[in-house]
C-alpha cells in the first residue's frame, strides 16, 4: 500500500528568515493524523534566509540527521562541535541524555535550503554524539546510496535505530529498485525533480509511506533527487 503525502498538505510555518514545510506535526502545526510514520517523527524543509538561524535550544532522545540541498548551514553545539554543512554533507546529531545546539545560515547573502529529519532512537539516555560526512554526487547518481544506518555499514552514518537512509540523484529515465525484508516499511522523501514509482508520481516536497510493499521501483521523470528510508 502506498499513502501520498503531497506537498501541498505540509503544515507551514514561517518567521521571515524562515520559511519552513512540515511533513508531519511539529512546533505549531498539529494534526493527529500526521504524527510521523514508525520511528520518523520529523520531516521538516526549512528555507533560512542570509543572516538567520535557530539559536541555542535543547533536544533530548532522537537521533537529528540534517542534509543540506543548497547553501551552507552552520552548527554549534554543547559537545564543542562546530562544523559547516553543505551539499553532499549529511549531519547525524544524537541527542541522547541531553544536547544544547544552534543552526545558522553560515551565507550573509544566500539562502539556505536543508531537510531535517528526526529518527526516534531505540534506546534513551545514551551519550549525546555527533557525525558527519560527505557524500559526493557521484556516489549517489543513479543508485541508492546508504547515507545512514542503525549499523554504520558501508561508510555510512550510524545511528541508534534499526533503520536505513538512502539518497539518490537520479537523471531523467534512470531508475533504482529496493526490496523491503518481511515487516519492513518504507518512506520516499522527493527533495527536487520527479519521480514514478508503483504508479504513483511525485514531485519536489511529496512523499509517500509504503507498507507491505515486496519492493518499490522508483524512476526519474524529470532529473531528480530523493530520500529513501527502511524503517521497522
Amino acid at each position: 500500500m502506498i499513502t501520498l503525502r503531497k506537498a501541498r498538505d505540509r503544515g507551514t510555518a514561517q518567521f521571515g528568515w524562515l520559511d519552513s514545510r512540515h511533513t508531519f506535526s511539529f512546533g505549531h502545526y498539529y494534526d493527529p493524523a500526521q504524527m510521523g510514520f514508525g520511528p520518523l517523527r520529523v520531516i521538516n524543509e526549512d528555507r533560512v534566509a542570509p543572516g538567520g538561524g535557530f539559536p541555542t535550544h535543547g533536544h533530548a532522545n532522537m537521533e537529528i540527521i540534517s542534509v543540506v540541498l543548497a547553501g551552507a548551514l552552520e552548527h554549534r553545539d554543547s559537545l564543542g562541535t562546530g562544523s559547516v554543512i553543505r551539499p553532499g554533507d549529511v549531519q547525524r546529531m544524537s541527542a541522547g541524555s541531553g544536547i544544547q545546539h544552534s543552526e545558522f545560515n553560515a551565507s550573509k547573502n544566500e539562502p539556505v535550503h536543508f531537510l531535517q529529519i528526526w529518527i526516534q532512537p531505540d534506546r534513551l539516555n545514551i551519550v549525546p554524539g555527533y557525525e558527519q560526512k560527505h557524500f559526493d554526487a557521484e556516489a549517489r547518481r543513479g543508485r541508492l546510496c546508504l547515507l545512514a544506518s542503525g549499523d554504520g555499514r558501508d561508510g555510512s552514518l550510524s545511528m541508534r535505530q534499526d533503520a536505513d537512509l538512502y539518497g539518490s540523484l537520479l537523471p531523467a529515465d534512470a531508475a533504482v529498485e529496493h526490496a523491503f525484508a518481511g515487516g519492513r516499511r518504507g518512506w520516499v522523501q522527493v527533495a527536487r525533480g520527479e519521480v514514478e514509482f508503483n504508479g504513483h508520481s511525485l514531485h519536489a516536497g511529496d512523499g509517500a509511506a509504503i507498507e507491505g510493499e515486496a519492493a518499490v521501483r522508483i524512476r526519474a521523470a524529470t532529473e531528480a533527487e530523493f530520500l529513501l528510508f527502511d524503517l521497522p
